[in-house]
């Protein structure tokens, strides 16, 4: 089971549906939407403010959000995806984004409906990426546009697959599921 912590208060709420891998941690002030999962490692440290998490969010092994004590907060949409190894600190995430792998977002900034920050990208504090954009380097840069529709099947398609591969953890396997 997840460690999940109280502090200052503060105990994490988790919506209906949610997968919590057995060694993620969810610590204060975290409240998390229906459809989430939280992978392997992935901690969500709301000890010193708030960490709000829409529906359909997965936020991929070793990742880790956190924030600035009574300066920021972390807001994440729907349908978002945090890959493996990201740092989120404090910034503002919109539906449909997506978060590659080894990227750290920093206080402030802000990621547009259906972005994409590339694997490894730094995100400046208080950088605000538009809508359907797509940045990446380090500090991140703009590279180009990504097409609204295509970036929104592509970060379903990611959410439901994640919810799916949440089952496998939670439900009973069949033997063609078990086999090799």
């Amino acid at each position: 089971m997840a460690l999940i912590i109280p502090v200052r208060g503060f105990t994490p709420k988790v919506g209906a549906d949610c997968f919590l891998a057995e060694n993620a941690t969810l610590v204060g002030d975290v409240t998390m939407g229906d459809g989430c999962s939280i992978w392997f490692n992935a901690v969500l440290r709301g000890d010193v403010n708030t960490i709000t998490i829409g529906n359909n969010v997965n936020i991929q092994d070793g990742s880790v959000l956190h924030t600035l004590y009574q300066k920021s907060t972390i807001e994440i949409g729907d349908y978002v995806s945090i890959g493996h190894n990201v740092t989120i600190h404090g910034a503002k995430i919109h539906d449909y984004a997506l978060i590659g792998m080894g990227a750290v977002v920093m206080d402030d900034a802000e990621v547009g409906e259906g972005a994409i920050v590339a694997a490894g990208a730094v995100v400046l504090s208080r950088t605000k990426i538009g809508p359907g954009e797509l940045w990446g380097g380090a500090p991140a840069k703009f590279i180009k546009m990504v097409e609204t529709e295509k970036a929104r099947e592509m970060n379903q398609k990611i959410a439901h697959n994640y919810l799916m591969y949440s089952k496998w953890y939670t439900e009973p396997q069949t033997d063609s599921e078990t086999k090799e």
